[in-house]
């Protein structure tokens, strides 16, 4: 699999200069580009083949007087720039004609020196991995890198990006073997949450670190600074650097914090279910910071790629999942309730159940049935599965996800309530599934 591998890298003066000249260069030709495609666009031209591009905004430009600098950065970064345009564009026609799953992407926009990440990307002919620990990048120099682990192969491609506090990193993209972990014989369902981040099923809680809210008194004092420093002085670019440094110190400690507990979950449980939350909706409540805080999003992604690298299975179940209103432990559904109902009893059977660990046994519950039902369909219905021989497919209810390489069928058999039908029109609207 694909691995990308960071690296902090601290170029020197004349280095900076160099990579400060290679990014507006990269900016530059993306821009051009994007322009030719727009105008051709609006003319009712056809759309502009990338060869053409490169010969006009690239060949020809270099030999022009306004262009003649775009000979003074790597010809790979410019035909890099001009290859993430047609992925970008790619991206957009795939998305508006539905081949592409997920959120609808926006088409290629123009980008900015004031962008708060520059970057350039380059394949294995513009850079080298030195002996002395260094790495070659062609036509800037060596630059030192600090190694905090060895690459495991001979990286494909490299990225340098500088970011808004002024920080460079690399960005090594490396094919590696799997790292299969020993089989083992727990599953676990994942409830994600604000005040307890993660709720597992098997009783496990993990405490929301809340990184923006501990440091959000320093920001204000901060922000505050910035705002009184005048626009245009060199006293508002240092106070502007001091804001987007102390915001990449609780993004640093936030992604830290998720690769931490993402690795011992995967390494501890032989399958996790987590439930697809609709980040996107919940980031325009009142509760947006904390949700964005929290970072569900990336550590859901970083349990799907893990699961993957260690050879472990991950499933998604629908997001419609009434994970919260179902008792447990007799199935009945007992209703929605509010946020701060934290404990409630079921009416049917009496059993008292906490929010959060009802519906992380309801993940579980959910996340296994899902596995079951699709691993008997799959060959019925030809789905194609990334998994061995039929461990995966789709939720009647929702979008989930498998990821993986289950190696067999653990835990308890599940299977799917028998309908009841409402005075004889039709089976009742609750699928959920349940244990026997």
């Amino acid at each position: 699999m694909h691995l990308r591998y960071d690296y902090r890298a601290y170029p020197d003066t004349s280095q900076r200069r160099a990579l400060a000249s290679a990014f507006g260069c990269a900016r530059v030709v993306w821009n051009d580009c994007l322009r030719d495609r727009r105008e051709a666009h609006a003319a009712g031209l056809p759309y502009v083949k990338s060869a053409e591009l490169s010969r006009v905004r690239i060949a020809q430009a270099k030999r022009t007087e306004e262009r003649a600098w775009l000979a003074e950065v790597s010809a790979v970064v410019l035909q890099q720039s001009l290859r993430d345009l047609d992925t970008a564009y790619k991206g957009f026609f795939g998305s508006v004609k539905g081949k592409r799953k997920g959120p609808r992407v926006a088409p290629p926009r123009y980008k900015s020196k004031k962008d708060s990440r520059q970057s350039i990307r380059l394949n294995a002919n513009a850079f080298s991995v030195q002996g002395n620990g260094t790495v070659y990048v062609a036509k800037v120099g060596n630059i030192k890198v600090k190694w905090s682990r060895t690459l495991p192969a001979a990286p494909t491609s490299l990225t340098v990006t500088e970011d808004s506090s002024g920080r460079y990193f690399m960005s090594f993209v490396v094919d590696t073997e799997l790292d299969i972990l020993p089989v083992l014989d727990t599953e676990v369902g994942i409830d994600l949450g604000l005040t307890t981040f993660a709720v597992l099923s098997d009783g496990t809680r993990i405490s929301s670190p809340r990184f923006l809210r501990r440091a959000e008194k320093k920001l204000k004092r901060l922000q505050r600074g910035l705002n009184r420093k005048a626009k245009g002085s060199k006293n508002r670019v240092k106070a502007r650097v001091k804001v987007a440094r102390q915001h990449a110190r609780v993004a640093d400690r936030r992604r830290d914090w998720h690769h931490t507990a993402s690795t011992q979950i995967i390494r501890d449980n032989q399958a996790v279910y987590v439930e697809d939350l609709a980040v996107s909706g919940l980031g325009r409540t009142r509760l947006a910071k904390s949700v964005h805080d929290a970072g569900w999003s990336a550590f859901v992604n970083m349990l799907e790629y893990k699961a993957v690298k260690h050879g472990r299975y991950f499933g998604k179940i629908g997001r419609f999942e009434p994970t919260s209103q179902v008792c447990s432990a007799c199935g009945v559904k007992d209703g929605p309730k509010p946020l701060h109902v934290r404990q409630w009893t079921c009416r049917a059977c009496g059993a008292v159940h906490d929010r959060d660990d009802n519906a992380s046994q309801n993940t579980l519950a959910a996340g296994r049935a899902d596995r079951l039902n699709a691993s008997q369909s799959a060959d019925k219905t030809r789905t194609k599965v990334p998994a061995q021989r039929v461990e995966a497919g789709s939720h009647p209810d929702g979008q989930p996800t498998a990821a993986g390489i289950p190696d067999r069928q653990v835990g308890e058999h599940v299977k799917r309530r028998t309908p009841r039908l409402r005075n004889g029109l039709g089976p009742w609207s609750s699928r959920r599934p349940v244990t026997w």
